[in-house]
């Protein structure tokens, strides 16, 4: 009637299964179908590059980005799972360099831009499959045949729309700007790019010596993290308020520098020649540090400036200026008139006739320290450690840079961003004013232009009578241009091939040769996955914003901003409401995974040895996914284990049953009146999850669902099952047999379908035979039925609560049994918990558990228990000082613990007269431990305590091994290999007390393993020597 369950943890052949099923009845999309028209639940996927392969991180945004957009289905919403792809950007060139053996922008032009781009074009798709087919393995459902892809026409024709509307609104601008630059890719930066990329780097600074024109021996002292822009220097500069001197140095020499800052230079013998203002410096002039053939014109250079920027909380107070090479160097350039020198190339190469041109700015350092020691100019070279950022995409040092680029004006904006931003449910709630909040605090305007080449082309036009032009269609710029093909690619080089005319003159214009920053292509996916607004303009409005995105937290600065940015200068509301930050996955030990480390986790490997259901529940239950997340395979099989394998062996019980009794639950109803109190309890308990569940995963708490999930199943498993299992044995279909099997049916089902975002694979196993095994008329997938309702009538919380005590109370008194030593099927005579009395039900239940005659509920247990005090040396030494030796040994006398604790009770006091003085302690002046009264033994925790009598009888001890032959009976039945079903003749030898018991007993042991009888003579069969309670017995079974 049912498929045979295997009960071993290899998942794997069965979720190539379910995968197979999937496909073949096309699941996916018929869950789609199903939905179309209800109400909407968007949800955004980050475009990936195809041009990297997915790594383990990667796993773990798809199983967070699949579970919600399952469960939203299954409640009834129509969920947009439209895939994407990141197509553009740096990687992709950085990528096709390597393939075609180029370096750098000169070989790429030499080579030719349009089969560099068109080698791009294919790059891009390169691990395509691979990533296919790891969404495809770990469950991840989204629309894969109709994917947004950045580089096509009609997406790069809404982002020009994007742009041309920010123009319009006065927000896109040209700038000339000190940028955070990379030589190597030869574009610059944007803020949000540069915080991906910092390290931290030891490096060498100097305090340069520079002399004054008009006092040679005099020399100002300036200090700079990086030497390589010496050459360009142009000026110093102080604080005007600041207090600076002429300080003589232990080198003999007259140095001017911060006061404050005296001693960390100069050392404490420095003498102070003289004190005055920072403004007292300004005007003055000095020697340049190297003679380079520059010429300043009518600007003066080689003087002292001043500005508020400069601190005295390291260096030297004095500060050098390079204008070409850092945002306040090139402010207090502009303020000061200062000359502009840049002695470094597009390239980070020293040129403009330096002794060191053609070195990278980097490695320039070194000789140009080289040449100030020579020159008697280095007074200092110290080493530091800083963070320095270095470029995200190929690993080279950035340097700030002066470069013209187009910026959005995002400072013009940050009130409505920050606005923007708190609207948003960020989850965790810290990201919001924290990470994020910080970062819009100290926003800056986005350069939005890369002067590269595979991107989305900048659609401005500029004309040389001064005219500029941002183009926003494919129409406009076919209505501009007398060339414009109708096909036209817009990438380069065929976007520049086109002739735009101006409107103003009529001449030909020239497109501003840069393309767009790859971030703003991914921030524009709301609206340009539609090519919006040329179409689809229904579409788009009905599933913007998204209700939930989810990545890790790098992208904070990434994609969640600029998807923020963008809809905040477009739209009146931001792009997305929910967001799921997720940590990073780390090695076992906490580590950062990376290939010099050796830890990195082939996701493969996992996905292949334990399966994607095992991986899925790892990340959603072993900790709150914003935070690092711990990952090894070894914790992934232990996660397996407790949830997946005892979920999966109660299924394989409940199919073992009912295949037997060709139970089919569609014949059968749960008729409340026949249910057990076990039976109640559970339907209430699976209402309640129900209850729970849902509304964790409605507001995104996805661990705490899983982790409610696995409560629950351990209970289901370790506690109705195993108790109620005797019910499934009997032959007939009583009432309370039928009950106990609709239970666990509707436990199960429910079980199955609350837990199938979680666990798509298993879950579908599941329903597929206990459910359409039986029931041809049910959904075709698990996937496909409704998220169930919790049906309030079934809770019963006062009964849960009872349970639960009881559960406390099973759990206490299983403790105190192990540390009495008493195995489980030894009867004891009573167990006393101390607290309110509980129903007679449940008082069974307890004794069943824990194999004693009674349970005796006492107000008050400490008469059972002994205690044993010690003195507490904080408060008794200052009162009694040498008296403590005494009082210690008087605590320790037989029964004094006992009374001490009985007088401090409630606030007492207990008086003794010790070593003839009288002592009074109170409760705080005794540390307490209870100490076993002989026979019994207790156990506390959280309030609760229990007290075991373990005092034994004959007739308990007798029983006791009773309970111990039906076990060892049925471990060997299943060592023999007979059915559940299987009746036996049992055979035993062993010594007079065992002949005893089985002449007094043998009835009900043989009715505790489907023994037909006891035979005579030797053990026949399956035979097994035991040693039970120290009696050597050999047992033989065999089948009837």
């Amino acid at each position: 009637m049912y498929r045979k369950v295997e009960t071993d943890l290899n998942f794997l052949p069965r979720e190539q299964e379910v995968l197979a099923f999937w496909k073949e009845h096309r699941v996916f999309e018929k869950s789609v179908e199903l939905r179309r028209g209800a109400p909407a639940y968007t949800f955004y996927d980050g475009p990936p590059t195809a041009n990297g392969k997915p790594h383990i991180g990667h796993i773990l945004t798809r199983c967070i980005k699949d579970i919600i957009p399952r469960y939203r289905t299954m409640k009834g919403y129509d969920v947009l799972r439209k895939a994407g792809w990141d197509t553009h950007g740096l990687p992709v060139e950085l990528e096709v360099e390597k393939q075609l053996g180029l370096d750098g922008k000169e070989q790429i032009e030499a080579y030719g831009v349009e089969p560099f781009i068109e080698a791009c074009k294919k790059s891009v798709w390169k691990y395509k499959a691979e990533w296919e087919h790891m969404s495809d393995r770990v469950g991840f459902w989204a629309d894969m045949d109709d994917p947004y892809i950045t580089y096509d026409n009609d997406y790069i024709e809404s982002e020009w729309w994007a742009l041309k509307t920010i123009y319009d609104k006065g927000l896109l601008y040209k700038g000339y700007k000190i940028v955070p630059y990379c030589p190597r890719c030869g574009t610059a930066l944007s803020s949000h790019e540069v915080a991906q990329g910092y390290k931290d780097v030891k490096e060498t600074s100097a305090i340069a010596r520079f002399y004054l024109r008009d006092e040679p021996d005099v020399a100002i002292l300036a200090w700079t993290t990086t030497p390589w822009t010496l050459p360009s220097n142009v000026a110093l500069c102080v604080n005007a308020d600041e207090t600076y001197v002429r300080a003589r140095a232990a080198d003999g020499r007259v140095y001017i520098l911060a006061e404050a800052l005296v001693p960390s230079v100069l050392g404490e013998g420095a003498e102070i020649l003289s004190r005055f203002e920072g403004r007292a410096l300004v005007g003055l002039s000095y020697v340049p540090l190297f003679d380079l053939p520059v010429d300043f014109g009518q600007q003066q250079g080689y003087r002292v400036v001043s500005d508020g920027y400069v601190t005295l909380t390291d260096g030297t107070g004095v500060v050098h200026i390079a204008p070409a090479f850092g945002e306040d160097d090139s402010r207090v350039g502009r303020e000061w008139s200062l000359p502009f020198l840049q002695l470094v190339d597009a390239r980070g190469h020293l040129c403009g006739g330096t002794p060191w041109d053609g070195l990278f700015v980097k490695d320039a350092d070194k000789p140009i320290l080289k040449a100030l020691e020579e020159s008697g100019k280095l007074f200092a070279a110290p080493s530091f450690e800083h963070s320095y950022p270095f470029c995200w995409r190929c690993d080279t040092p950035l340097i700030y840079y002066a470069r013209e680029s187009w910026f959005i004006r995002m400072t013009a904006v940050k009130d409505k961003l920050i606005r923007f931003n708190r609207a948003v449910n960020w989850i965790p709630e810290t990201i919001k004013e924290g990470r994020m909040g910080n970062f819009l605090e100290n926003v800056i305007d986005w350069g939005v232009s890369r002067e590269r080449y595979w991107g989305t082309p900048l659609p401005v036009w500029t004309c040389a009578c001064g005219h500029t032009h941002v183009i926003g269609s494919r129409a406009e710029l076919k209505a501009m241009s007398r060339n414009c093909p109708d096909d036209i690619e817009l990438h380069k080089p065929y976007i520049d091939r086109v002739e735009v005319l101006c409107p103003v003159c009529g001449k030909v214009m020239k497109r501003e040769n840069a393309v767009l920053d790859c971030w703003f292509d991914s921030g524009s996916m709301p609206f340009a996955q539609w090519h919006y607004p040329f179409e689809n303009k229904e579409a788009f409005e009905r599933r913007y914003p998204a209700d939930f995105i989810s990545e890790a937290i790098d992208q904070t600065r990434g994609w969640f901003y600029t998807l923020l940015a963008i809809s905040t200068c477009l739209f009146d509301v931001p792009s997305f409401q929910n967001c799921l930050v997720l940590g990073h996955v780390q090695d076992k030990d906490g580590r950062k995974m990376s290939k010099h480390l050796g830890n990195v986790v082939d996701p493969w490997e996992v996905l292949d040895r334990q399966g994607a259901d095992a991986v899925r529940w790892y990340f959603y239950t072993s900790s709150m996914p914003w935070l690092p997340n711990r990952f090894s395979g070894e914790a992934v099989s232990e996660a397996q284990r407790k949830f997946m394998g005892t979920l999966w062996n109660t299924y394989a019980f409940y199919v073992l049953y009912a295949d037997i009794d060709g139970f089919d639950p569609t014949r059968h109803s749960l008729v409340r009146e026949n249910l057990s109190e076990m039976d109640r309890f559970l339907l209430s308990r699976l209402n309640t999850l129900v209850r729970t569940v849902d509304a964790h995963l409605e507001n995104l708490r996805i661990t705490e669902a899983g982790r409610a999930l696995q409560r629950f199943v351990d209970e289901l498993s370790n506690w109705y099952v195993r108790r109620c299992r005797e019910r499934y044995w009997g032959k007939e279909m009583t009432a309370d047999k039928e009950a106990a099997y609709m239970t666990l049916f509707t436990a199960l089902r429910t079980l199955t379908l609350i837990t199938a975002p979680f666990l798509p694979f298993l879950c579908e196993s599941v329903y597929q035979n206990i459910v359409r095994t039986v029931d041809a008329s049910a959904p075709l997938s698990v996937h496909l039925c409704d998220y169930p309702a919790c049906d309030e009538s079934f809770i019963d919380a006062a009964l849960e609560e009872n349970m639960a005590r009881v559960l406390d109370i099973v759990t206490l008194g299983r403790s105190a049994r192990a540390d009495a030593g008493k195995k489980i099927r030894q009867p004891l005579p009573r167990l006393y918990v101390q607290g309110a009395p509980l129903a007679e039900g449940f008082c069974r239940i307890i004794a069943e558990e824990l194999n004693v005659k009674e349970v005796a509920f006492v107000e008050d247990a400490t008469s059972l228990l002994s205690y044993e005090v010690k003195p507490q040396l904080r408060t008794l030494g200052p009162r009694y000082g040498k008296l403590l030796g005494a009082i210690s040994r008087h605590l320790a006398s037989d029964g004094v613990g006992d009374a001490v604790v009985a007088a401090t009770r409630d606030g007492g006091l207990y008086r003794a007269v010790v070593d003839g003085a009288e002592i009074e302690l109170s409760e705080a002046d005794v540390l307490v431990s209870t100490r076993q009264k002989a026979g019994l033994v207790s156990a506390s925790d959280h309030g609760l305590t229990v007290v075991l009598d373990t005092n034994l009888t004959n007739a308990l001890i007798e029983e006791g091994f009773v309970r111990e032959l039906v076990s060892k009976v049925q471990t060997m039945r299943k060592e023999a290999g007979f059915e559940v079903a299987d009746h036996i003749v049992l055979s035993c030898r062993g010594g007079a007390r065992i002949a005893a018991i089985l002449a007094a007993h043998g009835g009900e042991i043989l009715a505790g393993v489907l023994g037909d009888a006891l035979a005579d003579g030797e053990p026949d069969g399956y035979v097994k020597d035991w040693d039970i309670n120290g009696e050597p017995v050999t047992l033989g079974v065999k089948r009837v």
